[in-house]
C-alpha cells in the first residue's frame, strides 16, 4: 500500500490507522483496542475525548480561527499571562511546533547579546544524544551526526559535549560562549534524567560566564514528570524554555518563555510567525492547562511516575534477560531492553495491542498519557511480561543454529 502512498517516505508507517479515542485507549479502523503508553510522542497529555478539551475546540470552532499577530488575540493573552504566573518566565512568544519554539530561543538568546553590543557571543554548548527539532537550525543544535546528513553544510554556531559532565561544559567555555542548551530528561536520545546536582551546575557556569541557560522542555515538561515543569526538581529557573507537545493536548501549538530582561531586544521586525499563537490554538491550549493545573493534578501524575518506576523495577528481577536498566522520571519512562527495541514495538503493537515508542541506546520509552491509573500501569507491564515470555517460547522451539 504504502508504495503507492502520495506521501514523503520519511515515516516508516505501521498500516494501523486510528479512528477513535477514549481515556486511555485508541480504537483502530476495525474497532481494536490498543492500550496508548505512547501519547503522540508526549502531546495527548489528557488522553482521547476529554470532554472539556472537545468543548473548548467546538466553542472556539464557531469564532475566529485565524486573525494575524498584528492585532491583538484575547486568547493568547490569557494563556500567555498564565504560563508567565505559573513559571519563572515573563514573556512568552508562541509557535506551532517545538522545533519553531527552539528557533525562537536560540535567536532570543543570540539577539540579547547583540544588543547589549556583543556579537561575538553567539556560541551555544548543547549535548551528544540531545534531539531538538528537524529544522536546519535545530539539527545543528542537536546532538545527532545522523540527522544534519545531507543537508549541506551544518549551521555554525554550535559545539557539543556528552551530558552529565561538568568539567566537560566548562571547558568548551569561549568568549564566544552566549548559552547552555539542554533538556533536563533526554527524550530521543535514550530517557536519560539529568541529576539536580548537575543541572545545578550548569546554572552556576551560566552565572559565573554571563551565559545564558537554555531548557529544552518540548518532551519533559507540562506536568510529564510529576511538576509542571523538569527543572522544578532541581531547584533551579533557567532563563529561556521552548516548549510543545503537550500544551495543546493534540493541538500544534508551541512557546518560547523567557525572563523580560532576555527578551526585551525581541521588537518588531525581529521575529514572527503566521500562525502562531491563534484564536484555535490557544483556546485549545487554555483548556488543557486548566485540566494540569487542576489541584491534584500534578499530585497524581507524581503518585504514577512513582508507581511505573516501581512496576519497571519489578519487571527488571523479573525479566533480567530482557531488561538491564530502567530509567527516565516521572511518566517519561525508559527500559533498556535485550531485543532489538524497533521490533519490539512492533510486537508489543500487533500482538499485544500496547503502543510505546523506541528511543535512542535500544530503549523502550512509555509516555502514557498523564491520567493514567495503577489499574493501566499493571494492564501494560503484563503485556509487557506477556511479550517476553513470547520471545522466550519462539528461542526454545527454535533453537540458535550455529
Amino acid at each position: 500500500m504504502h508504495s503507492m502512498s502520495a506521501l514523503y517516505g520519511t515515516y516508516a508507517r505501521s498500516e494501523l490507522a486510528f479512528e477513535r479515542g477514549e481515556g486511555m485507549r485508541l480504537f483502530s479502523q476495525d474497532g481494536t483496542a490498543y492500550l496508548d503508553f505512547h501519547s503522540g510522542i508526549a502531546v495527548n497529555a489528557l488522553g482521547y475525548n476529554d470532554p472539556h478539551l472537545t468543548a473548548a475546540l467546538h466553542a472556539a470552532a464557531d469564532k475566529v480561527w485565524h486573525t494575524s499577530n498584528v492585532f491583538t488575540i484575547p486568547e493568547q493573552e490569557r494563556l500567555g499571562q498564565r504560563l508567565v504566573d505559573a513559571t519563572f518566565a515573563d514573556k512568552v512568544f508562541f509557535t506551532n511546533s517545538g522545533a519553531e519554539a527552539l528557533e525562537c530561543a536560540i535567536k532570543t538568546a543570540r539577539h540579547y547579546f547583540f544588543a547589549k553590543g556583543q556579537p561575538e557571543k553567539f556560541e551555544i554548548i548543547a549535548f551528544t544524544g540531545s534531539f531538538h527539532g528537524r529544522t536546519l537550525g535545530t539539527i545543528a543544535a542537536g546532538g545527532n551526526a545522523s540527522y544534519t546528513e545531507g543537508f549541506g553544510p551544518v549551521a555554525p554556531g554550535f559545539v557539543h559535549v556528552p551530558p552529565g559532565d561538568l568539567e566537560a561544559v566548562k571547558a568548551r567555555i569561549t568568549p564566544h560562549t552566549c548559552a547552555i542548551l539542554i533538556e533536563p530528561v533526554q527524550g530521543e536520545g535514550g530517557v536519560l534524567a539529568l541529576p539536580a546536582d548537575y543541572m545545578q551546575g550548569l546554572r552556576t557556569l551560566c552565572d559565573e560566564n554571563d551565559m545564558l541557560l537554555i531548557l529544552d522542555e518540548v518532551q519533559c515538561g507540562y506536568g510529564r514528570t510529576g511538576r509542571f515543569f523538569a527543572y522544578e526538581w532541581s531547584d533551579i529557573e533557567p532563563d529561556i524554555m521552548a516548549i510543545a507537545k503537550a500544551l495543546g493536548g493534540g493541538f500544534p501549538i508551541g512557546a518560547c518563555l523567557a525572563k523580560g530582561d532576555i527578551a526585551a531586544s525581541m521588537v518588531p521586525g525581529t521575529h514572527g510567525s503566521t500562525y502562531g499563537g491563534n484564536p484555535l490554538g490557544t483556546a485549545v491550549a487554555n483548556a488543557v492547562l486548566d485540566r494540569i493545573l487542576a489541584p491534584g493534578f500534578l499530585d497524581h501524575v507524581n503518585q504514577m511516575g512513582q508507581t511505573l518506576a516501581w512496576h519497571m523495577q519489578q519487571l527488571m528481577q523479573s525479566y533480567p534477560q530482557f531488561v538491564t536498566e530502567t530509567r527516565g522520571r516521572g511518566l517519561l519512562a525508559g527500559i533498556k531492553i535485550t531485543p532489538p527495541v524497533r521490533d519490539f514495538v512492533a510486537r508489543l503493537r500487533d500482538d499485544h495491542q500496547l503502543l510505546a515508542i523506541g528511543a535512542g541506546d535500544n530503549v523502550l520509552r512509555l509516555l502514557p498519557p498523564l491520567i493514567v491509573t495503577e489499574a493501566e500501569i499493571v494492564e501494560a507491564m503484563e503485556k509487557l511480561a506477556a511479550a517476553f515470555e513470547a520471545i522466550e517460547a519462539e528461542a526454545i522451539a527454535a533453537p540458535a543454529v550455529d
